[in-house]
Parts: C-alpha cells; sequence; structure tokens
C-alpha cells in the first residue's frame, strides 16, 4: 500500500529532529508534526558528551560552535559542609562494617573536615571516550538549540510541520500507522510506515495505548529561571587554582533530595534552577516564589550573587518528573527521548536520552525501511534491550546520588573510582547491565541502609527506604 511518508515523528525536540536528520540523510521521506511554533523555551539545558556522537552523525557538530553555544568542559558539586555532612567520623573504623571500603570512609571524612564548603570537579577529558573527538560538550539556550536543530532536519529533506496538536496515532493496521490531526477546522490523516513517538513529556503513545508507569520513588519538582550578570566566578575557583565558570554547577543544599543546578547560556546569562521534592513545592505562585528563594538562602553565598544578579524570566515549573513505559515499542511504532522514559536532570541526562534513543532507534528503523521490510517490535528489539538497559543504569546512578550523595562525592574524589564515574557522567552507560563501579556504590548504600546503627545511617536521603528495589 502507498504511504504518505516513511516515518512521520511526533514532536520536533532534540530527539525528534535528530531521527528526522538521521532519516532523511538516508534517504528516507519523513515528516516532523511539532506542537509548539519554534523556539520555545524548554529545560535541559546542558549536554553530556554522548551527545557528540550523534551530532557528528547528522552534520551538527560545527554548528554549535558556530552559533555561540557555550562549551561545557566538565561539572562541579558544591556543599556547605555544616549541616550537609554533620557526622562525627572520628574513631568511627572500629564502627564501620568490615566490607565498608576505608578509603571511602576517609575522602567523607575529608569533606567534613573543610571549614566552609566542599566540592567534587570532575574534567571530560580525563577518560578518552570512543566516538567523541573534544574534550567538551556545550550548554545550550534549548528555544534556539531545538529551533536551529529543526531546522537542520529541514535542510536535509525533512519536512517539518509546527503547531501541529497530534490528536491519535491509529494502530489498527501496523503496516501502516495513521496520524490524525487538525488544520483550522478540517481533519486530516497521513500514513507512514512507521510513528516515532518524540513527544517528549507529553507521551502521546505512552497515554493512548495506557502504557505509562508513574515512578512510585522519584516525584522531583523544579522550579527555574534565568539572571542577568550573575557574578558564575564565586564558585568557580578550582582546587589548582583553575576557573571552571563554563562548567555545570550542582550545588547541594541542606534540606533533603533538594539541589540547585547552574548552566552558563551566554557570557552573562546563567540558568538557576531548585529541584526539590513535590511535598516542598507550594500550589501557589507566590508560595513558589517563597520557596525558590528560602531554599538559595540556604547557601547565603549563592543567595547573595543571584540578589545582585537580574532576573531575567518568571519563574517557571516543570513536575511529575519521572515515568516509564510498559514498553517503547511495537509494531509500527516506537517511542524515543522523554516520550519513552524520564527520571530526573540532575546528570544532564535528558537531551543525550533523547538524541542517542534516536540514533539506535534509526539504526533499527533505516536498514529495514530500505529493505522493503516492515517495523514490527522484532524489527526494534535491539533497540528496546539497549535503552532498557542504559536508562535502567540511569536510573540507579541517579538513585545513589540521592540516597547517599556523600558517597558519590566521595567515588569521584576517589583515583580508584573516578574515571569509572566519569564515564557515566559522560552518558556511557548502554554498554553494560551493570557498570562495576555502580554495583559497588550500591552495595555500600544497600548495606548502610540495612543497619541502623551505621555512622553513614544519618547522612541517608529519604527518597525510599529500599532504593534498589525495583521500581516497576
Amino acid at each position: 500500500m502507498q504511504v504518505d511518508f516513511d516515518a512521520i515523528v511526533v514532536g520536533g525536540g532534540p530527539g525528534g529532529s535528530s531521527a528526522a536528520s538521521y532519516l532523511a540523510k538516508a534517504g528516507l521521506k519523513c515528516v516532523v508534526l511539532e506542537r509548539e511554533i519554534m523556539p520555545r523555551e524548554h529545560v535541559g539545558e546542558s549536554f553530556v558528551p554522548a551527545t557528540t556522537r550523534v551530532l557528528k552523525e547528522i552534520g551538527f557538530i560545527d554548528n554549535m560552535d558556530k552559533f555561540g553555544f557555550v562549551r561545557k568542559y566538565g561539572a562541579v558539586w558544591t556543599a556547605a559542609s555544616k549541616g550537609i555532612y554533620d557526622v562525627d567520623f572520628e574513631g568511627m573504623g572500629s564502627d564501620v562494617h568490615p566490607d565498608i571500603d576505608m578509603n571511602i570512609t576517609r575522602h567523607v571524612h575529608n569533606l567534613e573536615g573543610m571549614e566552609d564548603e566542599c566540592r567534587a570537579d570532575i574534567r571530560f577529558e580525563e577518560r578518552q571516550q570512543p566516538g567523541v573527538d573534544r574534550n567538551h560538550t556545550w550548554h545550550v539556550d534549548r528555544g534556539r538549540f531545538d529551533l536551529l536543530l529543526l531546522q537542520h532536519a529541514e535542510k536535509l529533506g525533512a519536512t517539518v510541520y509546527e503547531g501541529i496538536r497530534v490528536s491519535e496515532v491509529d494502530l489498527s493496521d501496523p503496516a501502516t500507522p495513521r496520524v490524525k490531526f487538525k488544520i483550522g477546522r478540517q481533519d486530516i490523516t497521513l500514513t507512514a510506515r512507521v510513528v516515532i513517538d518524540a513527544s517528549g513529556r507529553q507521551t502521546l503513545l505512552g497515554n493512548q495505548l495506557k502504557l505509562k508507569v508513574n515512578d512510585p520513588v522519584f516525584n522531583q519538582y523544579a522550579l527555574h529561571t534565568w539572571f542577568d550578570n550573575y557574578d558564575r566566578k564565586h564558585f568557580a575557583k578550582a582546587k589548582n587554582g583553575a576557573l571552571h565558570d563554563d562548567y555545570i554547577f550542582i550545588h547541594f543544599l541542606p534540606l533533603t533530595n533538594t539541589w540547585v543546578w547552574q548552566i552558563p547560556i551566554s557570557e552573562t546569562a546563567t540558568s538557576i534552577g531548585v529541584v526539590t521534592q513535590k511535598q516542598n513545592f507550594a500550589k501557589s505562585r507566590q508560595s513558589r516564589e517563597k520557596f525558590f528563594w528560602d531554599a538559595v538562602a540556604s547557601r547565603p553565598d549563592l543567595h547573595k550573587a543571584l540578589k545582585e544578579a537580574t532576573q531575567l524570566r518568571p519563574l517557571k515549573e516543570e513536575g511529575d518528573y519521572s515515568y516509564a513505559m510498559k514498553q517503547i515499542c511495537g509494531d509500527g511504532f516506537v517511542m524515543i527521548g522523554d516520550a519513552a522514559r524520564f527520571v530526573d536532570p540532575i546528570f544532564s541526562s535528558g537531551v543525550s536520552i533523547a538524541m542517542n534513543s534516536a540514533r539506535l532507534a534509526c539504526h533499527s528503523i533505516i536498514p529495514t525501511l530500505q529493505n522493503g521490510g516492515v517495523c514490527d517490535a522484532k524489527s526494534f528489539e535491539e533497540y528496546q534491550s539497549t535503552m532498557r538497559k542504559g536508562t535502567k543504569n540511569w536510573y540507579e546512578f541517579i538513585t545513589v546520588y540521592y540516597r547517599l550523595n556523600v558517597l558519590f562525592t566521595a567515588f569521584v574524589e576517589d583515583p580508584r573510582y573516578r574515571l569509572d564515574v566519569l564515564k557515566l557522567l559522560q552518558g556511557d552507560l548502554y554498554d553494560t547491565d551493570c557498570p562495576p563501579v555502580l554495583a559497588e556504590m550500591r552495595r555500600i548504600v544497600t548495606d548502610v541502609e540495612s543497619r541502623p546503627n551505621h555512622p553513614w545511617h544519618k547522612l541517608l536521603g529519604d527518597l525510599t527506604n529500599e532504593a534498589f528495589r525495583p521500581a516497576f
């Protein structure tokens, strides 16, 4: 049967635009249906280096510097020592379980002993990353980046329609799925050989097919805005004296499972977001404003610097961050990016997952369609297996962080584990079922959880009492 397109991509964010670029470069006829009129504001403004592979393959990499996006060379985690790691480590050697590594203990003790603030820095170039040929990634204004990437897909040959709100995907004949929407009062139906759901947190097919499952553990919300002329240099001085004002900063707050992101968007503009649990997230706008500033005030230096800057945008909120799907592909369809799964923004994984899932999905779609095959569930088996593996590793990595973030910081600082942690932070989590460093972090957290008298027990976050029980 003749169809309108080889592939219909629902959503024109980084995942959808990347998928359309891969398909168009391969000579396939595709269309992108984006519900917004670009550009539009969006969170997820900092990348991990794994995005570089996709940017190279679709031919967009040279545009990143051409269009002036800020280079990102690494990441920093900071915490005011008082109130964050407030525990007596003196003489704890005899109290620690024999399986707990005393080297890790000493790292935590060193963090506790700092007078004003403790920090951990990591630089991407410390580890050579296969397929990545530069020592940095980027921070971006997502409105601008998403528009440019969508225009790039169009230049490669994809058809792009904006302002299109898809109402339904008809999969009654999975060999020829139909996508329905309106233009004005006119009902439109387009046919294709496969539908790629890149609808983001709208989760079009997840909702339509009742596949979406809300995460019973993570319920983080975010309040965020931009500031002009915020002094990024205050926190930027590293132990060796270098300035890291082009890094992403994660500032721990002395509030349970609450932290602040600091992302440089341009020479003068900085994105600031407070991430916290749902029970802290007030309903009224006035109380949310108060919560944002009260949270920031728990780190006085950060509060002072922001008060001296100029707020550029009203506070925006993001909620219901974490969910999964019972399945992410089937006969005639595949989900990518946030349309398939999202956990939490703590390690800047969102855009990387979106673009790499587009890459992996297209590795299945392109040869299937070029050879006259059908995009059924079987054709996506490798894609689903790889994505399940990668997102599971992201999930457990993020869980370790929230459950015992002092342990995460200690692993970053420990030379035996540093490069293995860096591999995860670079976005390379898809090649093994459980990275050894993650298994070791999990082992320590589980042991601390199981023993209320353990000296570290009081440092556990309360996100979950059984951090590694399968959530879905």
